[in-house]
C-alpha cells in the first residue's frame, strides 16, 4: 500500500454512483502504438434526438424539462416534457408551412433560452440542421467577419433571432451583404427594424397536421442534426457535421458510463453555451437522455455576473453540477462563507464535473472539505475529453478517483489510438467510433486531412498514461501537439501541462496564460490575472486591470507561486519559468485569442502580442516584467 492509499483509507467514502466497469482491451503494436477500447458493447440508443423529448413526454409528461428566469420579476418559467413536445410540434409545422427546405440549415442567433431549445428540436423534426452561432460573433465583434463567413459557408435557409433589436447590427451586416435575401426570419422578444420577421409566439400556436409526423418518420441516423462551429483557433471556424446517429450514440455512451443512484431525475443548473458542443450536446442532450430537468443559468463565472448563479443555487439544488475551474474558485469562496447556500447546494448533489482546464489541487481539496462537511461524503469530480468533431465526449473518468488532470478512458464504441512521440510516455491521440463526425460541411479537403489512413480522427491532442504499466489507470491530458516548441537549448516544452501547472501554482490569482519561449533561452509567461481573486486579495472590489497588475500584493503572489513551482522542476529548463508579464487587455475574440471553450489560442495570442514577447525577453527588463529566481 502506498502512502497516498494509506492516507485515503481514513477518508470518508465517495457518494455512490453507478459506474461502468473499466474493462479495457489494449492492443500493443510493434511501433509502440497503443489502441484502447472498452470490451463492453454500447447499449442501444435513440433513433434521433427529438425522440427523447417524445419518450419523456409520454413517460413523465408533467416533469419539468427546462426552465429559465423570465420577465421583470425574474421568476422561473418552466416547460414540462408534454408542453415542450406540443410546442415543438407546432413550431415544426410552422417551419414546414414557411417552406424551409429539408436539409438546409436553420441559423440561430441567440444565447441559451427556452425558445432556442424548442426551435432546435422543431428544426430537427423538420430535418433542418441547426446551426447555432456564437453570440460573440454578433454582439462583440466589430466587423462581423466570422458571422458573414459562416453564413456564406453553411447558407442557412431560415434564421431565429432571440432579440431583433439586440442583434440589429449583426442582422444589418448580413442584410447589407445580401445574406438575408429571401430568408424567413423569426424573432422572439423584439422584431428587428427594417427586416421582415415572424413572431415566435405566433408560430408556436400553429395547428399541427400529419405532415409533422411524416417529417419525423423521415429522419434517418445519417440525417444531419446540427452544424456546430469549431472555435477557429487555427483560422476561420469550420462547420462540423453532427448526425443524429453520432449525437444519440454519445448520449448513450455518457449515460452508460455513469448514472446516479436512486429513482429521482437528474437536475442540472448550467450556463455553458449551446453553440458549443459541451453545452449544446453533452449537457443538453444528456439531460434529455435521462429525462432530467435543466435550469438555464443566465449567470457566468465572471465578476459582475456570478451573483446570478449564486441566486439560482439558493433555490435550485442540483444533483449534478459542472463548471470550469474558474467557476469552482468563485463557488468555493461563496460556499465557505454562506451556510444556507452550501446546505442547499449539497442537499441532492451526487456528482461534480469540470472541464476546460485542469482543476487545481487546492481547489479540489476545498470543495471536498465542503462536501464532507455538508454530506459526510466525498464527491467524485468527473471530467471527459473530446471535441466538436466527437459529439463531444469520447473518454471519461468513470470511476472513483482523486487524481485531477485525468481525462479517463474510452467510452463503449470508441477506439483510442495512441501514437508514441519523441517524449517518453507521451502520445499523440486519435479517435475512431460511432460518435466521430463524418466530415466538415462543404470542405472536403479539410475532411480528408482530418483522418489518418485507418480512419482515425486526428484530434491534435497529446496525452500521457497515468501509470505506464497499466493503461486502465487512465490518461492525463498533455496539451495540443501543435503547441509544443523547443528552447534554444533544444529542449521540448509541453505547453498544455506547463500552463495548467503554472496557473495552479498561483491559484487563485491567475486566470490563464500564454507560454512563451520558442527559440528563446528560457520560458516566459504572458498571464491574465483573475480579476475577482485579485480584487479580494488587495481589498479593492472595483479595481481595474491596470491597478491590479501594478499592485505589489498581486505581483508578490505571482512571484511566490511561480518560484515555488520552479523549486519543483529540479533545474529542468522545460519546466522552469524565467519571467512574467501580467496582461491588462482581455483575450481578443476578433483576434482569435479566445475560443468558445474558454481555451486560449497560443499561436494567435503570441502573434498578436509579439511586442510584449519582445519586452519579456529584453536584455534590460522594464519595471512591469516580473523576474523569477
Amino acid at each position: 500500500m502506498t502512502m497516498s492509499q494509506a492516507a485515503g483509507a481514513t477518508k470518508p467514502p465517495f457518494r455512490k454512483m453507478n459506474w461502468l466497469p473499466r474493462d479495457i482491451d489494449v492492443e500493443r503494436r510493434p511501433d509502440g502504438t497503443l489502441v484502447l477500447q472498452s470490451r463492453i458493447p454500447l447499449q442501444p440508443y435513440a433513433p434521433h434526438i427529438p425522440a427523447l423529448v417524445a419518450k419523456w413526454a409520454a413517460a413523465a409528461p408533467d416533469r419539468t424539462w427546462i426552465a429559465q428566469r423570465k420577465g421583470a420579476d425574474r421568476q422561473w418559467r418552466r416547460i414540462s416534457y408534454a408542453e415542450g413536445k406540443a410546442l415543438i410540434d407546432s413550431l415544426t409545422q410552422a417551419l414546414l408551412d414557411l417552406g424551409v427546405p429539408a436539409g438546409r440549415p436553420l441559423a440561430i442567433l441567440s444565447g441559451n433560452s427556452l425558445e432556442h431549445a424548442l426551435m432546435t428540436q422543431a428544426a430537427m423534426q423538420a430535418r433542418l440542421p441547426v446551426a447555432p452561432f456564437s453570440p460573440s460573433y454578433s454582439l462583440l465583434s466589430q466587423d462581423h467577419a466570422k458571422l458573414k463567413y459562416l453564413f456564406n459557408l453553411v447558407k442557412p435557409a431560415a434564421v431565429l433571432v432571440q432579440d431583433g433589436v439586440q442583434f440589429q447590427k449583426a442582422l444589418a451586416a448580413l442584410q447589407a451583404n445580401g445574406q438575408l435575401d429571401g430568408l424567413p426570419v423569426v424573432h422572439v422578444d423584439r422584431a428587428p427594424e427594417g427586416i421582415a420577421s415572424h413572431g415566435f409566439d405566433t408560430l408556436s400556436r400553429t395547428p399541427v397536421t400529419p405532415a409533422v409526423q411524416a417529417s419525423i418518420d423521415a429522419i434517418t441516423p445519417d440525417t444531419v442534426g446540427k452544424l456546430l462551429f469549431t472555435s477557429g483557433s487555427t483560422g476561420m471556424p469550420k462547420a462540423v457535421i453532427n448526425t443524429q446517429r453520432m449525437m444519440c450514440a454519445n448520449v448513450a455512451q455518457g449515460n452508460q458510463v455513469r448514472s446516479q443512484p436512486g429513482p429521482g431525475p437528474t437536475v442540472v443548473l448550467d450556463w455553458m453555451p449551446w453553440n458549443h458542443t459541451m453545452g449544446g450536446n453533452s449537457t443538453f442532450h444528456g439531460i434529455l437522455g435521462e429525462g432530467g430537468t435543466l435550469y438555464i443559468d443566465d449567470g457566468r463565472p465572471v465578476p459582475g455576473q456570478y451573483e446570478e448563479t449564486l441566486n439560482n443555487l439558493r433555490e435550485i439544488a442540483p444533483s449534478l453540477y459542472s463548471s470550469a475551474p474558474s467557476g469552482y474558485a468563485m463557488l468555493a469562496a461563496a460556499l465557505e462563507k454562506d451556510d444556507a447556500l452550501a446546505r442547499n447546494f449539497f442537499k441532492n448533489l451526487n456528482l461534480l464535473a469540470y472541464g476546460g482546464a485542469r482543476l487545481p489541487d487546492d481547489l479540489y481539496a476545498r470543495m471536498q472539505a465542503l462536501a464532507v462537511q455538508y454530506t459526510g461524503h466525498r464527491l467524485v469530480f468527473y471530467t471527459g475529453w473530446g471535441s466538436t468533431e466527437t459529439a463531444p465526449t469520447s473518454t471519461g473518468t468513470y470511476w472513483e478517483t482523486e487524481r485531477v488532470g485525468l481525462i479517463g478512458l474510452p467510452f463503449p464504441g470508441v477506439q483510442l489510438k495512441m501514437l508514441p512521440t519523441a517524449t517518453p510516455n507521451m502520445y499523440e491521440l486519435r479517435l475512431k467510433g460511432i460518435n466521430v463526425f463524418p466530415g466538415y460541411h462543404a470542405q472536403p479537403e479539410l475532411t480528408a486531412a482530418a483522418f489518418d489512413e485507418e480512419g482515425f480522427y486526428k484530434i491534435g491532442d497529446a496525452g500521457v498514461l497515468s501509470d505506464p504499466a497499466d493503461p486502465a489507470a487512465g490518461l492525463i491530458f498533455a496539451g495540443r501537439v501543435t503547441e509544443e516548441f523547443k528552447l534554444t537549448t533544444g529542449t521540448f516544452v509541453h505547453v498544455g501541462e506547463l500552463r495548467t501547472d503554472c496557473i495552479a501554482a498561483c491559484s487563485p490569482v491567475l486566470l490563464d496564460a500564454l507560454v512563451t519561449g520558442q527559440d528563446r533561452p528560457y520560458i516566459g509567461l504572458l498571464a491574465w490575472p483573475n480579476l475577482a481573486a485579485c480584487r479580494a486579495l488587495i481589498g479593492q472590489p472595483d479595481a481595474g486591470f491596470d491597478a491590479i497588475v501594478a499592485h505589489p500584493a498581486v505581483r508578490e503572489a505571482v512571484q511566490r507561486g511561480l518560484e515555488a513551482h520552479n523549486a519543483t522542476t529540479q533545474g529542468a529548463s522545460s519546466r522552469r519559468i524565467g519571467r512574467v508579464v501580467l496582461l491588462t487587455e482581455p483575450p481578443s475574440i476578433d483576434g482569435n485569442e479566445l475560443t468558445d471553450k474558454g481555451y486560449i489560442n497560443q499561436k494567435a495570442g503570441l502573434t498578436r502580442r509579439a511586442a510584449l514577447v519582445e519586452r519579456l525577453y529584453a536584455e534590460q527588463p522594464t519595471d512591469d516584467v516580473i523576474v523569477l529566481k
